[in-house]
């Protein structure tokens, strides 16, 4: 899915500016599109999808589909001198000419442009992390391969035309590497063998009717060329650079501030931050012991939990228990008037592709909000690998429990992702179709895991007036499923703060995750691993909280008028910026977001 970013320390003043609370009426004052849109229109061709054209290609500006990213230093250095002189032309740009829409279009162009530079100049990944460059060349392919916007020989010959360049990536590697961490490597090397596989199967099968022969021989010769410098960067990763792999991943207090600020537009102390993150997490964690004792007062939360676990489809059923689970959500959704759901198609379910499976459990992958032909969306399920032993294949399938079966579908699916995404098409500019942030669209599926039982999905009979309300069994294992989804996401809130600001080390990341958040070790290790190269993925727990809070407010301020639904569309039309623009906008005011 796609990014904000946001700001530089030197340019916060003028950030915090913009950010003031605009007049009531001022959404209503004439807009200056041949200025402005010229402007994005610019941004958007000269410093993003030049230099990330496989963002243009998912998208769905399939004149980027032939190119790939220049991963060298140079490139590296010509997206950093885009970006500053494109910085330059956004903070003399007259914004007084503009509406507040505008302005809030302007502020996630300038949150973009000064968080990539960043990453760029002081975060230094493309020094750092050495799948950036295997995963993504995956990536690069996949978005080309997964969905028919073209006849199949067209969009093999954009296949070829990247694969010839996907060998320099693997230089531009060698030279950019500097003493990366070891757990960077290593998860890498965890990647690559599916990468691999990924090359040698997949991609060739994703082409079975391309009529021209001599393009399936060139195909095969690059392809080929493909697959043996990711068996050498295998080979390089394995003996060369991780004996030299003593870096450090923690981005450090300063860099957490401003990432956090930047890409969330959230400026909570760091302090406040972890005081929050631990209130809910407590409270996530009486709500499932109090549920636990209402399912079964002889045990334990620890045993009922570990009896849930083992209360799972086999893996070669996982998919299908997916599909069936789908279309009671949606008749849920309509019955109650949840949310609109724009397109009655659902998404495709699908196995995680393998430049994905090390760090994933469930994702989405939706089209882009300017493809016009191609609109399938995946909806992608990690299955535990073939060469793994039980006890790593129980473990990993403890995660899709049935009650966790529910709260992911409802995550990714409905009313999560996939339904914020068919919305995306809608948003009022080509900037909010584009750019957003992950503590709304994170943070709306996670919200979306707790507000569906909350309105009563899977409870059973409508409760009558006056009488408690029955919570059946399968209601209670539901709440449970969902509660551990909560406490995995406050197990992130923390251990990504804490790791980062070297207050806790990877080791007790794990024994947090298992002991706090109530997960396996095996899961534990994969949400650690994340971590390290997702610091601020406190964003779901983050996101759903300030939701939650302007849903209160909206409430307040509309009165006998609110509505849930109205609530839900008026909030996900406005595409995915961070929660204060969306207050801004439904509020008419710059009240905190938490």
């Amino acid at each position: 899915m796609n990014r904000v970013f946001l700001v530089a320390g030197a340019v916060l003043a003028s950030l915090l500016m913009v950010s003031s609370a605009p007049a009531q009426n001022e959404s209503a004052k004439p807009a200056i599109p041949s200025q402005w849109n010229a402007l994005v229109d610019e941004f958007f061709t000269d410093a993003y999808f030049k230099y990330h054209p496989t963002d243009g290609t998912a998208a769905g500006f399939h004149q980027y589909d032939p190119l790939l990213e220049d991963y060298s230093r140079a490139g590296v250095e010509s997206e950093t001198e885009a970006l500053k002189i494109f910085q330059t032309k956004l903070e003399h740009f007259n914004q007084q000419q503009l509406n507040a829409e505008q302005r809030d279009d302007w502020q996630l162009v300038f949150n973009y442009v000064n968080s990539r530079l960043l990453t760029l100049e002081d975060l230094r990944m493309w020094e750092k992390d050495p799948d950036r460059y295997s995963s993504n060349i995956g990536n690069s392919i996949f978005v080309i391969m997964s969905r028919n916007f073209a006849p199949q020989d067209q969009r093999l010959l954009s296949v070829i035309q990247r694969e010839k360049k996907i060998p320099q990536v693997f230089e531009a590697a060698r030279e950019n590497l500097k003493n990366p961490p070891e757990i960077y490597t290593r998860v890498a090397l965890m990647q690559l063998p599916g990468i691999i596989s990924f090359f040698q199967k997949d991609v060739p099968a994703a082409f079975p009717h391309v009529k021209n022969p001599r393009l399936m021989v060139q195909f095969r010769g690059v392809n080929g060329a493909v697959i043996e410098s990711l068996q050498r960067y295998e080979k390089f990763l394995k003996d060369e650079l991780l004996p030299k792999s003593k870096g450090d991943f923690r981005i450090g207090a300063e860099n957490y501030r401003k990432k956090l600020l930047y890409d969330e537009m959230v400026d909570i102390p760091l302090d406040r931050l972890l005081e929050i993150g631990m209130a809910d997490l407590r409270k996530n964690q009486r709500w499932y012991k109090e549920t636990a004792a209402k399912l079964d007062p002889s045990r334990t939360p620890e045993q009922i939990l570990a009896e849930e676990a083992k209360d799972h489809p086999a893996p070669d059923k996982l998919l299908q228990t997916f599909r069936d689970t789908l279309g009671g959500l949606t008749e849920f959704i309509k019955t109650k008037k949840i949310i609109t759901i724009p397109s009655p198609v659902p998404p495709i379910v699908q196995e995680t592709p393998p430049f994905a499976r090390a760090l994933t459990f469930a994702s989405m992958d939706t089209p882009g909000p300017f493809e016009k032909k191609a609109k399938e969306a995946f909806f992608n399920v990690t299955l535990p690998e073939p060469n793994w032993k039980p006890q790593e294949v129980e473990e990993h399938m403890a995660g899709f429990n049935y009650g966790t079966i529910i709260s992911t579908a409802v995550h990714e699916v409905y009313p999560g992702h996939y339904t914020q995404f068919l919305w995306v098409p809608q948003a009022p500019s080509k900037v909010r179709k584009l750019l957003g942030a992950s503590s709304n669209a994170e943070g709306w599926a996670h919200y979306s895991e707790q507000m569906m039982l909350d309105e009563g999905y899977g409870r059973g009979p409508e409760p009558v007036p006056g009488k408690p309300v029955v919570e059946s069994k399968q209601f209670l294992k539901l709440r449970l499923g969902q509660l551990q989804d909560a406490l995995l996401r406050n197990a992130r809130f923390i251990v990504g703060l804490q790791m980062h600001t070297g207050k806790m080390t990877y080791a007790e990341g794990v024994d947090f995750f298992v002991k706090e958040g109530y997960q396996t070790r095996s899961n534990g290790e994969r949400e650690t691993r994340r971590g390290t190269s997702d610091p601020t993925y406190l964003y779901y727990t983050l996101g759903k909280l300030e939701i939650l809070k302007l849903r209160d407010d909206y409430r307040k301020k509309m009165g006998n008028k609110y509505s849930l639904q109205e609530f839900h569309d008026h909030f996900i039309k406005q595409g995915f910026p961070p929660i204060k623009i969306v207050r801004r906008t439904m509020l008419g005011d710059n009240s905190p977001v938490l």
